[in-house]
């Protein structure tokens, strides 16, 4: 009789261990970025890397972000995938005619004869006092642009999977990583995103969010680090004679509306959930899904926890009070089910 063997991993060592295995696959497969090299990157996410295959295909560059994002556009038009680490989301304000005039609409521009292989990896979120410009979220501003695909993993089984995909995507894919489910030392992390994660290589497909719990009053709908606090509370509230159902998206772009459609056909009630900002963002995006393809399902009308429209605080504690907590999300389904 055989076994499968369990074998755990941090979200930083899947996300490395998927771009080793599809630069050993297929050699246009290069990485790039700030202390991509010998360093690992500063959350772990190329570690190895070097190592295995050297100076020619991992790069590190200067700080330069429009010089090295500008790089990638240009090589993946000539047959190289790019892989592009910029250390935080929040620096890709240098870059973004790169991001969101070239990448997202060269192909569109040409007809169809061009195309942009590059996936561009970032850290995301708070949680850990580094204020205002090293701790937004921000990927629904890139899900707002056409021609891009946004991928949100929330543990180490779908960031290797969904890592694989975007690499053999023949799109530009954002792949955005959140610090604190990452498994670094130096960093707290949720140890509910190390999970099983299969040694060999597996795609997880764009476009197919996760029940990562089943339930039957209502659904929370989240991305990312919100995930695991929803499974928390979902742990939480059974205590209470509550059943929760939480969607993980998975992806942003491409969104899966059928899986929001079909949770609200079940529970008649929906919280999202959303570390992004309020307005204009992914929250209110749902919410008009559900407006428009469910309002007939809705027993109570849809609620929102997301960052509120201002600048992440440095103190700790107005951070906290900043961010979606698993406290937030059991008080907000409570008030609903009363």
């Amino acid at each position: 009789m055989s076994t499968t063997t369990i074998r755990k991993l941090t979200m930083a060592r899947a996300i490395s261990e998927a771009i080793a295995q599809e630069m050993d696959r297929d050699p246009s497969v290069m990485v790039w970025g700030e202390d991509v090299g010998a360093y690992g990157g500063i959350f772990g996410a190329t570690q190895g890397l070097y190592q295995q295959f050297g100076h020619d295909r991992v790069i590190d560059t200067p700080i330069s972000e429009s010089g090295f994002i500008g790089a990638a556009v240009g090589a993946s038009t000539e047959g190289l995938r790019p892989i592009v680490e910029l250390m935080f989301v929040d620096f890709f304000g240098v870059a973004m005619d790169q991001i969101y005039n070239q990448l997202a609409k060269n192909h569109y521009m040409s007809g169809g004869s061009v195309s942009h292989p590059v996936v561009l990896m970032t850290a995301i979120g708070g949680g850990y006092s580094d204020a205002a410009q090293h701790s937004q979220t921000l990927y629904s501003l890139f899900a707002h642009v056409p021609g891009l695909k946004v991928v949100v993993p929330s543990n180490a089984y779908d960031a290797k999977g969904l890592m694989v995909s975007a690499i053999r995507d023949d799109n530009p894919v954002m792949y955005f990583f959140h610090k604190g489910l990452l498994g670094l030392g130096w960093m707290p992390s949720d140890d509910w995103a190390e999970v099983h994660v299969p040694e060999e290589s597996y795609e997880v497909p764009f476009g197919k969010a996760r029940v990562a719990g089943e339930g039957t009053d209502i659904s929370v709908i989240t991305i990312g680090a919100m995930v695991p606090k929803a499974a928390r509370v979902r742990e939480q509230l059974q205590q209470e004679g509550i059943s929760v159902e939480v969607i993980d998206l998975r992806t942003l772009v491409p969104l899966d509306k059928q899986a929001i459609v079909d949770t609200v056909k079940k529970t008649h009630r929906v919280l999202i959930v959303d570390e992004d900002y309020r307005s204009f963002g992914m929250s209110g995006e749902v919410a008009a899904i559900l407006a428009e393809d469910a309002l007939d399902y809705l027993e109570f009308p849809v609620k929102r926890l997301a960052v509120p429209d201002i600048p992440i605080p440095y103190s700790r504690v107005l951070e906290q009070a900043t961010i979606p907590s698993a406290d937030k999300i059991a008080q907000t389904i409570r008030g609903m089910m009363d």
